[in-house]
This record gives C-alpha cells, structure tokens and sequence, in this order.
C-alpha cells in the first residue's frame, strides 16, 4: 500500500531535507519541530509546520499524529527525546515509524521501543564518501546488510569495446551486473553480447569484499 502522507519530527538538516523533498515529490508533509524558528522555516517547504513538543503525548494526538501514514523521527543530538517520542508514537498506534539514529546503540533502542525502520544518515553518508574517496570509479555505494552492498562503478577504460561475455565480471570477481547506464538509458539484466561504451555505469551487488577488489581491479 502506497504511503501517501507523512510527518516529520525534528527540523535539522536531515529533517528539513526529508521534508524538502517528500513535498516537492507532491506528498502531504507535515513538519513538526519544539524550535519555533525552525518550523517557520519549514513552512514554505511542507503541507504544514507545526511548533510542538513531540515527548508530550497529549501534544502529539491534537496535532492528529495518527493520521498519517508514515512518521518519520529526525530528532538530532538529544537522544532521549528520540527515544521517547518513538515510544509514544507506538503507544498511540501509528502505522509506519521511522527514525534516525546517532549510533548502533541508540539504534537498538529504537527498533525496541517501536521503530519500524532505523536509518543512519551520517554513518551512510560517509560510508558512500569512504568508497568515493578511494576509488574514482566508485559514484554511489549503498549497504544492504552487514556485508553485502551495491555499487555504481565507472567502466574503466580497457573495458570499453568488450562485452561481458568478454569481461567475465561475475567469475572473476564473484559480483552481478545487475544493469548498466549508458547516457539516459537504463539498460537492466543487460545481454552478455552487450558491448560496454565510453562513460557507461555498472549497477553491482556482491560481497563488500568482493566488490572492493572489482572497484580495485576494473
């Protein structure tokens, strides 16, 4: 079932991005932040900003909270506010909580107290730098679980004119092209026969190890 409206608890930078793009996307928003500023802020940029208190449960069921079908709880440094505002939301019955999280142990709490998802924005986000850092054909990297992850990984010049029957990606370094870019086209499962042009991409998923050694070897 599509998630159709959504509202966003903390108004930071990764709030207000969240919120930022959700309402550009043409989603119901509501921002909601302790910090009247902040909310004034985010007016312009949601379906509405709302000044509240997000640990006070009372304050949460008149803004109707449980209307919405996914919360999001972007609460940044104070973690005990996190905490406690995703255990109300599970308390008053809300459908779909997501929250940020500072570190694996605050983590943890989250998911125990009701969290549905935990996200790690800025352990993400460095992650994707670290690969972008040491490999310049590296362009975005996502973890899927503990060892596995996909890659966008730059084809490298001696690659250009082979085709992956020729390149033999999978047995020699143990990951599948799951499809490649070449300009504005997507090509996904691509044809062995395929040959790899000037500036294509290659979707990845493997092993971290497996497609370290791919992103060091290409």
């Amino acid at each position: 079932m599509e998630n159709n409206s959504f509202a966003v608890i903390g108004l930071g930078r990764f709030g207000s991005s969240v919120t930022e793009h959700l309402h550009t996307m043409g989603y119901e928003v509501m921002a909601i932040d302790e910090n009247e500023e902040r909310v004034q802020e985010n007016s312009s940029i949601s379906t509405y900003a709302v000044q509240a208190d997000t640990t006070d449960e009372d304050a949460l069921r008149e803004i109707g909270i449980r209307n919405f079908d996914v919360v999001v709880v972007a609460i940044g440094v104070d973690i005990q506010a996190s905490i406690l505002t995703t255990l109300i939301l599970k308390e008053l019955g809300v459908k779909r909580i997501v929250a940020k999280a500072q570190n694996q142990r605050h983590g943890q709490v989250l998911y125990k107290v009701g969290a549905d998802k935990v996200v790690f924005p800025e352990r993400d986000m460095g992650l994707r730098v670290a690969h972008n850092l040491v490999s310049q054909n590296v362009l975005d990297f996502v973890e899927l679980a503990e060892d596995y992850s996909i890659a966008e990984v730059a084809a490298s010049e001696k690659m250009q004119g082979k085709n992956l029957i020729e390149l033999d990606i999978r047995a020699r370094y143990g990951v599948n092209v799951m499809a490649i870019k070449s300009g504005n086209d997507f090509n996904i499962a691509p044809n062995p026969e395929d040959t790899v042009q000037e500036g294509d991409i290659f979707v990845v998923i493997g092993h971290n190890t497996d497609l370290k050694r791919f992103e060091e070897e290409i």
